[in-house]
């Protein structure tokens, strides 16, 4: 009986253990013949002797041991549904694109991008070290000065050549390039350092700008991909509705501009946080940071902060180099001043495209100020001190703290409230303090007979030279100097919402001249203006980021209120040598109206394109005394243009209307 029990007690530890034993089945017959029971000393039964806990554990075996065999092959079962839904995409993502490949055009750019990741770090893995082999001969010091050299010639020929033939055809662009060179010889005599001066950097930075410009608005593919993702920007802001509807309502998000615009922050706020959860803002400031160090030969934190800012506005892009922000020398810390100031960040950008302002040209402005800021920065406070980050290796950056992607999109929520208050105070404040002055400007104008005198009027008088030598027309430099007055010392919030209401006059066929005062502003004009307003360089933005910084590194104050007056100088200029920039590139974009084929058609709402057509109009027209009126141009010998004459003159006032 000892032995049998003995038996027994190895069995029940085989089950109790979950181990496998091919003689767990023998050894229990031998402790129990099969349809016996067991009774203890007084006769009862006992039942078959392995209790109800084991009975429980015999009856889970089978999946116990299922469990144990999905452990031992996750990875195989994740990389076969990996690949499934990798093929179910792909037959999804090419059945979209066969239908129907314009509308599937932001699913292919999105696959593209995510591919490219993926493809980007095996082709860094497999052929990076023979791409490094394969540049060793062009260390040999002799041979990269006669490169630079060359290269150097190169981009001065070629330059003179665009110059020539470029402006031959239209000579206000050479007004913005004397604007360009202007500037800089403004920060050179400025420079705290004149001897000290990197030239590569400053020609680097300014020719990265200047072939980025050309790409954006000189090339078809370019400015397309921009108007294209303007408008899916715009479109993805507008699911902002959604939520503000829902919680203000629908009366209160359309009349209302705080309602309209203020939720865009937060909206855009989540999805920054959790973009940056997800890492990929961090891989795309890198990427950006590493060309842009590699090219100008700038360290890796100022460039990385600056690189930054495209992003994340000016107190938030120094948190990506807090570590070292302690370490770094007065022209780094300047560089990273100056490139707060001469950017805007993702957040307020969604509020200036919700205010009608072209969005690619807001994009194209935010992007092109990075390299420009890095030049001008180490023009205006040119490197003295030895750095410490001059590694090529940049600075690693950390992915968000946040758990899981509802808590980034909560976190970045939660603290888009605090700028968007901000937003909202300044805006109160600012227009405020604005009505405030002009009213004590017109009170002390009239007591000299002086009148309508205003702050927006003093700036188009001081600033309309400057704005000239962006390239803007002389008829337009008023309202434009007004507008750079005021984003320069109100903020740049006021200035593109005049921007907006000049856009949306034009746009809505208003008389360009009204009482002689001027109502609007060309094309052009408003896309030098985008361009020059791009930009955070205004007097409270100084109080903004030394606050910012301080709390950074504290023990540098003083050193940051040494150089933060010229960094927002700096950061000005840059937006202004941008602007001229745009004025040198600019061209009209899309075929003109077919005026003749509009005119004839019964048109009732005022447009731009109304305006323009009855203009021409009114100028090929004119009249014979008591005669019918004649014509000439497009409309001559036109049945229809008598009446078309009629239609115009019901929207608009001319002489020959009369």
């Amino acid at each position: 009986m000892e032995k049998a029990s003995g038996r027994q007690s190895i069995a029940l530890s085989t089950v109790e253990t979950g181990t496998e034993n091919p003689g767990l089945e023998l050894m229990e017959k031998e402790v129990e013949p099969e349809g016996s029971n067991r009774t203890d000393t007084q006769g009862h039964s006992l039942g078959d002797g392995l209790g109800p806990s084991t009975q429980q554990r015999r009856r889970q075996w089978p999946f116990s041991k299922a469990r144990s065999f999905c452990k031992t092959h996750a990875s195989l079962f994740k990389k076969i549904l990996l690949g499934l839904l990798c093929l179910a995409y792909a037959a999804y993502f090419l059945a979209a694109c066969i239908l129907n490949f314009q509308r599937a055009l932001a699913l292919f750019v999105i696959t593209c991008l995510v591919i490219f990741v993926p493809v980007y770090s095996f082709l860094k893995k497999l052929l990076g070290k023979k791409l490094t082999r394969c540049l060793k001969p062009f260390e040999n010091s002799r041979l990269r000065l006669w490169m630079k050299w060359v290269f150097a010639g190169v981009s001065l020929v070629g330059l003179i050549l665009w110059l020539a033939l470029d402006t031959a055809q239209r000579p206000e662009q050479l007004i913005s390039f004397a604007g360009i060179c202007m500037f800089i010889l403004i920060l050179f005599a400025c420079s705290k350092h004149h001897s000290a001066v990197s030239w590569r950097t400053v020609f680097w930075g300014l020719g990265l700008q200047f072939v980025f410009g050309i790409l954006v608005m000189r090339t078809d593919l370019g400015y397309s991909a921009f108007q294209w993702l303007g408008e899916q920007g715009q479109i993805f802001l507008n699911y902002t509705v959604a939520g503000s509807s829902f919680v203000f309502g629908d009366t209160l998000v359309k009349d209302v501009f705080a309602f309209q615009a203020l939720p865009i922050i937060i909206f855009f706020g989540c999805v920054m946080s959790i973009l940056y959860y997800l890492g990929l803002v961090q891989w795309v400031v890198q990427k950006v940071a590493w060309f842009l160090q590699v090219t100008m030969g700038t360290t890796a934190t100022e460039t990385l902060a600056v690189a930054g800012n495209i992003f994340v506005g000016m107190t938030e892009a120094p948190l990506l180099i807090r570590p070292y922000f302690g370490d770094m020398t007065l022209s780094e810390i300047h560089a990273v001043m100056t490139g707060g100031f001469a950017t805007i960040s993702g957040t307020v950008l969604g509020v200036f495209i919700s205010f009608g302002v072209d969005a690619s040209s807001l994009i194209s402005a935010s992007v092109m100020a990075a390299p420009c800021a890095l030049a001008l920065s180490k023009l205006a406070y040119p490197e003295v001190e030895e750095s410490k980050f001059k590694s090529k290796e940049g600075v690693k950056l950390p992915r968000g703290k946040e758990r899981n992607v509802l808590e980034a999109a909560s976190i970045g929520a939660t603290d888009a409230i605090g700028l968007a208050a901000n937003v909202a105070a300044n805006l109160v404040a600012f227009l405020a303090v604005l009505a405030f002055i002009n009213a004590a400007l017109s009170w002390l104008g009239e007591l000299v007979d002086i009148q309508g005198l205003t702050f927006q009027v003093i700036c188009s008088y001081l600033l309309r030279p400057m704005v000239f030598m962006m390239g803007v027309e002389w008829t337009d430099c008023p309202m434009v100097a007004e507008m750079v007055g005021i984003k320069f010392f109100i903020n740049e919030f006021v200035a593109y919402q005049q921007l907006s209401q000049y856009k949306n006059k034009r746009l809505s066929g208003v008389e360009e001249w009204t009482e002689g005062e001027k109502q609007w502003i060309s094309v052009r004009a408003e896309i030098i203006t985008t361009f020059s307003l791009c930009g955070f360089a205004n007097l409270s933005s100084i109080g903004i980021t030394l606050g910012g910084l301080t709390s950074i590194a504290p023990h540098r104050k003083s050193d940051l209120s040494k150089v933060v007056v010229r960094a927002l100088f700096t950061g000005a200029c840059v937006s202004l040598i941008s602007a001229s920039m745009a004025g040198i590139l600019y061209v009209p974009r899309g075929a003109e109206a077919d005026c003749v084929s509009f005119l004839n058609t019964s048109f009732t709402n005022r447009t731009y394109e109304t305006y323009m057509c009855c203009r021409g109009l009114f100028q090929s027209t004119s009249l014979n005394g008591t005669n019918p009126p004649s014509f000439s141009g497009l409309w001559e010998d036109k049945e229809f243009s008598a009446m078309a004459l009629t239609n115009c003159c019901g929207f608009y006032n001319n002489t020959v209307c009369a």
